[in-house]
């Protein structure tokens, strides 16, 4: 089938070819900007513009990603850009003159993916100005540029300062600002495709009908969403796999329901978009997300992707452990859900069978009073975990007007072959008042959760350890009356 894609403006053709991703078709067409760093989206050297659905459902908004990740026949039809596109030596678009004048460029290698990311920022239509006399909130210019925009991009040379100083100089766009007027049209489609060669074939079908009848039909056949966990296998390790199903915009996929009871939060939403479109809904899930990856990596990755490789290190399983998440599992035959916490069986094994794909991830409501997510990871953002805790507590009054732990649910990463519930500190802090005493008790309950092991991101001892001090701060910040902060404390 013929295939293009909307290139700096231009229609391009596009090989049928599964498994070259994004960046080596870019390339391929002399747009060597985006450069190959790490191959595993890490460091942002590869990132470009994509026009996305905006976040009210109406126009486009120009999205950061990984080139490095997904195959280029997932944006068969779509719109993208890269830094070529921005601006040119004669007309350089603000963000690429703000980077020269400020020093932000040395070797030059990482500066087109950050201008791209700078892009995504400058663009977003909620970036508001600090009002004059007010502080900007940290990590906040005072124009309302946002630095995590940039948690994804390393540079080894220049440092960060100029860049930053660049990003805080900027102002919104002008009037006549073609890809700000870009975004006032809707963004583009999915487009249906099949495209196959000597190495596999390629699918997006058009409805989750269709998915599932492939996923029967081929036991081998593999489903893809934002691929920043399959891109990476192909990438490093050599996958090629016979047939892979692109998911990441069916509709069936992409809706996410707030009940009275329940909120529903489709597998193929993007951790960005699950972000935005909650709203604060749940705030354990608000404190997840600033921890998960970097902004770029959010732009793509899925909660049914992470769920569906079953890592034990994957950040967003202790959080929906803790909030007594469920999953929707789909087949051809029909659907059922499950337990999150019935669904890991082994080291990368799960309940799902043959042919089941991961619909929704059902979130009970209300959520739990006190709710934390506690990340210990040698960087403060994009790193792996070492270990992941999640919290959810309900407290209530006692007759002695003292708090007592009505409900406990406390989901652990990095522990042990499978993400998993620490149920016996549950139990341990169950119908216990909500004291030093009964934390402390617990702590040492929990540093015995799991099995854990030794291996480079830290020691068993370590980890055992980091378990009981979770608990321990869980405890001190809910006695501070201040706000949930990003990096997880506790909500009251």
């Amino acid at each position: 089938m013929t295939m293009e894609m909307h290139v700096n403006g231009r229609q391009r053709a596009l090989p049928a070819r599964p498994h070259v991703n994004l960046l080596d078709y870019l390339r391929g067409l002399g747009l060597t900007g985006a450069k190959e760093g790490c191959a595993e989206g890490e460091c942002g050297a590869c990132a470009v513009l994509v026009a996305r659905p905006g976040a009210d459902g109406d126009g486009a908004t120009w999205t950061a990603l990984n080139s490095c990740l997904p195959a280029s026949v997932a944006l068969a039809g779509q719109e993208v850009i890269t830094a070529e596109g921005l601006g040119s030596p004669q007309a350089l678009h603000p963000v690429q003159r703000e980077m020269a004048e400020r020093g932000g460029s040395q070797c030059g290698y990482c500066t087109p993916g950050f201008v791209c990311s700078m892009a995504a920022e400058f663009y977003r239509p909620d970036r508001t100005p600090v009002d004059e006399g007010q502080e900007p909130q940290e990590e906040h210019g005072p124009n309302g540029f946002d630095l995590h925009a940039l948690s994804g991009n390393l540079c080894r040379c220049t440092g960060y300062r100029p860049i930053r100083d660049a990003a805080y100089a900027l102002e919104g766009p002008s009037a006549d600002d073609p890809l700000a007027g870009r975004c006032a049209a809707p963004a583009p489609g999915p487009v249906v495709t099949d495209a196959s060669d000597d190495s596999g074939r390629y699918v997006r079908p058009s409805s989750l009908t269709e998915v599932l009848e492939l996923l029967a039909g081929d036991p081998t056949a593999v489903p893809v969403a934002g691929a920043t966990d399959h891109g990476v296998e192909v990438n490093l390790r050599g996958r090629r796999d016979r047939l892979v199903v692109g998911i990441d915009r069916l509709a069936e996929l992409r809706r996410l329901e707030v009940g009275d009871d329940v909120v529903e939060i489709g597998a193929a939403l993007t951790l960005t978009e699950v972000e935005q479109r909650l709203g604060g809904r749940v705030p354990l899930l608000d404190a997840l997300v600033p921890q998960f990856a970097s902004r770029l990596i959010r732009n793509a990755a899925t909660l049914g992707g992470n769920l569906g490789t079953a890592s034990p290190i994957g950040d967003a399983a202790p959080v929906l452990l803790a909030l007594d998440a469920s999953l929707v599992l789909a087949h051809a035959d029909g659907e059922r859900e499950v337990a999150l916490a019935d669904y890991f069986t082994g080291y990368r094994e799960t309940v799902r069978r043959p042919g089941e794909l991961i619909r929704a991830v059902r979130v009970p409501l209300p959520t739990a009073s006190v709710t934390a997510f506690h990340k210990i990871a040698k960087r403060r953002f994009d790193d792996i975990s070492s270990v992941a805790v999640a919290f959810a507590l309900d407290l209530g009054p006692a007759d002695d007007g003292a708090q007592v732990v009505r409900r406990a649910r406390i989901g652990l990463g990095g522990v042990a072959a499978v993400p998993l519930r620490a149920l016996a500190t549950e139990q341990a802090l169950e119908g216990r008042p909500w004291t030093e005493e009964t934390v402390g008790h617990a702590a040492e309950v929990l540093r015995g959760e799991g099995t854990p092991l030794s291996d480079q991101r830290a020691s068993a001892a370590y980890r055992s350890a980091m378990l009981g001090n979770a608990l321990r701060r869980l405890w001190a910040e809910s006695q501070d009356p201040g706000p949930t902060t990003a990096g997880g404390g506790a909500g009251r």
